[in-house]
């Protein structure tokens, strides 16, 4: 599942297209994807002179910094009506814009009326730009500083520095105001704890960890503020279901050096989770519960003592850094908690790589079951993406998606990050690309895997981009690379070849991964803002090519970082999910002896791990169909050097002609 950093910009949508909307004619057309949003702005100006306001500004997260969010928080999609997981909203006294990324360009021009506009971008300086010239000097810029990091609000400081505006934090959230009685109610359900088979320790180890980590820093921080909801569940070993996809609940954590306060809901807390939290009371490892609400106030207290807190700024709101003296903070880009969670010991490891292994046998079940339905003509996009929902809910210690289904065919998986819904769902066909982009929650760990195939006769063009795009997830996973290596400095080898002939992909190459956490897990990837990549770190390796109105392709796997077999210590990558590759879409010529070598042992392994699962849960059929879509790659078929050499020159001239207009 792509991450959302957009590194390009692909081709934009057509005005011909009736499925968005079109705000030059008179009267505008929209399609019936977009929300009446008039009253929604007419009511947040009507609140926003009451303040004093000029502009008020919209994000899509919550105060945990979340990507995901619960109903309640989906502030900026009740206001415009776009659902996607990144973006920001700014209204003015008489205008409305949204800012987002490549991924959902489309999406936003299917969603949006005609009172917003899209801009096609997610730089903080392009908001700023387009305030100052929508405010007039004097004017107060506003947010809720409690939706807002350090890290971001400092950026918008930044942005407006110098202007003559003035940037405003206000603690009523004027969204909330206009929503009112229709705001969807806070969570209820039960908060569990994870049974120590599925942690890779306990969490008073975690803590001692922590502890140790907090002693050993130069500046000696007396207590951590834990900020992101992934963080307390990791370091609790606790799960909740409070944002979909994501088990996680609202939660901040203060961990001293002598003590241990939990703000949650204490009624949600299930009597194994209360009783593991305070069996070592009264004690250094004893949790204390406080109120939710009361996580403020309790800091502002703590930080008038002599005392030194460390946290995040990344996850950390405004909000709350406004209560601590400066003096008092220690501040690095993500928390002890985020990084220690992010490096998975040897048993995390294996929970992982098992979770994996169930997770295929559910993948290979959709892909054969595909096979057979779609020349039938009685698969859609939606039904699709129930179906594998239904496969992995089958296999054992699932607890559902990890993300809502990507089940796109023909032009609509050129949109990275499209879902189907019920009622706008296209019929599967033989000859049209499909993309599916699924992955699932397990008590032993979280997946993410895309495949992307075509059952009928793929163009030259689709199997040249198909093939190159495996070329690149190839070359970054077979990588032998030094210690401390930032993920950003690699990230170029999944786009080689298809830079090789002037292609590209507009959304972030990887992400890190959760045990039964989030599918999306920072601080690793191949981003600018990414840490180092560490042995024990899961990441995605995903690149994808995207041709507007026509196809996208896309092929992910999860890989772990682990040591290399050299002389000296170095790392390289183990690819952890075991679905083979289309066939039918696999240009043999255009790869290495190197590069069939790799798929020929990834092939190996997959046979090797999967297919004892199959039989053993008596899927003979799937075991078959796997056996023969793990036939090795006669060596013969490789590109030479020389030919290699030659052939990227004809590609390039080829496809040169083929993408005529084609912004990569």
């Amino acid at each position: 599942m792509s991450p959302g950093c957009a590194a390009d910009q692909p081709p934009q949508a057509s005005s011909a297209r009736t499925d968005i909307r079109d705000c030059s004619t008179d009267p505008p057309y929209l399609p019936p994807t977009a929300t009446d949003t008039m009253a929604r702005l007419a009511a947040l100006r009507d609140t926003m002179r009451a303040h004093g306001i000029h502009a008020y500004i919209v994000p899509s997260t919550d105060a945990h910094m979340s990507e995901y969010i619960a109903q309640r928080d989906a502030r900026l999609a009740w206001m415009t009506g776009f659902t996607g997981s990144a973006g920001t909203g700014v209204v003015t006294r008489d205008k409305a814009a949204l800012w987002t990324d490549s991924r959902y360009w489309t999406q936003a021009e299917r969603q949006l009326d005609c009172n917003w506009e899209l801009q096609r971008t997610t730089w903080i300086e392009s908001i700023g730009l387009w305030i100052l010239e929508a405010v007039p000097v004097g004017g107060n810029i506003s947010l809720d500083p409690f939706l807002f990091s350090i890290d971001t609000w400092n950026s918008y400081r930044q942005a407006l520095h110098g202007s003559g505006r003035n940037l405003v934090p206000i603690e009523t959230n004027l969204v909330d105001e206009v929503w009112g009685d229709q705001r969807p109610p806070l969570p209820s359900s039960k908060i569990y704890s994870l049974s120590e088979e599925f942690t890779g320790s306990s969490w008073q180890e975690k803590v001692a960890g922590i502890r140790q980590q907090m002693e050993q820093h130069v500046r000696r921080p007396t207590a951590v503020l834990l900020s992101g909801l992934e963080e307390t569940a990791w370091l609790f070993n606790l799960r909740g279901d409070d944002i979909p996809y994501n088990p996680v609940f609202y939660s901040y954590t203060l961990l001293t050096n002598t003590n241990i306060s939990l703000f949650v809901d204490k009624g949600r807390l299930s009597a194994e989770a209360l009783g593991s939290l305070q069996a070592s009371c009264p004690g250094p490892l004893c949790v204390e519960l406080q109120e939710y609400g009361q996580a403020r106030s309790h800091l502002r207290n703590y930080a008038q003592g002599n005392v030194t807190i460390w946290l995040g700024t990344e996850y950390t709101t405004y909000g709350l850094y406004g209560v601590i003296p400066k003096e008092k903070l220690l501040e690095d880009s993500y928390s002890p908690v985020m990084t220690a969670k992010a490096v998975k010991n040897a048993k995390e490891q294996e929970l992982l790589r098992a979770a994996h292994v169930r997770d295929a046998v559910a993948v290979i079940q959709y892909l054969l079951w595909l096979e057979k339905m779609v020349p039938q003509g009685q698969v859609d996009e939606f039904s699709g993406a129930q179906h594998v929902d239904a496969l992995r809910r089958a296999q054992k210690y699932n607890h559902g998606p990890s993300f809502q289904s990507i089940s796109a065919s023909g032009l609509n998986a050129a949109l990275a990050h499209y879902s189907p819904s019920n009622g706008s769902s296209q019929k599967l066909s033989v000859d049209e690309m499909y993309l599916s982009d699924t992955g699932g929650q397990y008590l032993d760990g979280t997946t993410d895997i895309t495949r992307t195939v075509h059952w009928g006769v793929p163009t030259a063009l689709q199997k040249e981009a198909y093939t190159r795009v495996l070329m690149g997830n190839i070359d970054l996973s077979r990588l032998v690379f030094p210690p401390n290596t930032a993920g950003r400095t690699v990230e170029a080898f999944a786009r080689r070849a298809l830079w090789d002939v002037g292609l590209n992909y507009g959304h972030g190459t990887g992400h890190g991964i959760g045990n039964f956490l989030s599918v999306h897990e920072w601080p690793v990837g191949f981003q600018s803002n990414n840490v180092p990549l560490m042995a024990g770190m899961f990441t995605s390796i995903e690149p994808g090519y995207y041709r507007d109105g026509e196809f996208g392709i896309r092929i992910e796997d999860v890989a772990l970082v682990v040591e290399a077999q050299t002389k000296k210590p170095f790392l390289t990558f183990e690819v952890v999910s075991l679905v083979p590759y289309d066939r039918n879409l696999i240009d043999l010529s255009l790869l290495s002896p190197e590069q069939i070598r790799y798929l020929n042992t990834y092939y190996e392994t997959i046979r090797a791990r999967v297919g004892p699962e199959l039989r053993r849960q008596g899927l003979e059929e799937e075991y078959g169909w796997l056996q023969r879509s793990t036939e090795p790659f006669p060596l013969g078929s490789a590109a030479t050097a020389a030919t290699a050499a030659a052939g990227t020159l004809a590609i390039a001239s080829l496809l040169s002609a083929l993408l005529t207009g084609l912004q990569a």
